[in-house]
């Protein structure tokens, strides 16, 4: 299920080259994550509490269009393709109805005591499907 929030370009986030500059759309990939956990009532505090956290594995974006300041976007993002101990991370930035960035992110669960690969609890798993 798809998890949206709005962004709107300021002026930190231009460039240059008088647009979003590339490390910004990675910022906006991970706040879209971390507002779709804090929704699904995983913040940091109930990860630390499970003894588990997620890290990021792989990043991958596709930069399809330009956005300059001021401009209203729409960051979206669901997970699919869950393994015991991973998962990839979908997002889609648009304006309107035109894509400007597609990324994956591939998340590992990973055990605070341990530094290691954990499996994903069951209910965590549920939560992000529903």
């Amino acid at each position: 299920m798809r998890f949206s929030i709005p962004i709107t370009a300021a002026a930190g986030d231009i460039d240059e080259l008088g647009h979003v500059g590339n490390q910004v759309y990675l910022r906006w990939v991970l706040d879209v994550a971390m507002a779709h956990s804090r929704a699904k009532g995983f913040d940091l505090a109930a990860y630390q509490q499970l003894g588990l956290i997620w890290i990021v594995r792989r990043h991958e974006l596709d930069y399809l269009g330009q956005v300059k300041l001021g401009e209203a976007l729409v960051a979206s993002t669901w997970c699919e393709h869950w393994k015991a101990a991973s998962v990839t991370r979908h997002t889609e930035i648009a304006r309107g109805d035109s894509v400007v960035l597609r990324a994956q992110t591939h998340w590992v669960m990973m055990s605070l005591a341990s530094s290691r690969p954990a499996r994903i609890p069951d209910q965590l798993r549920a939560s992000f499907e529903s």
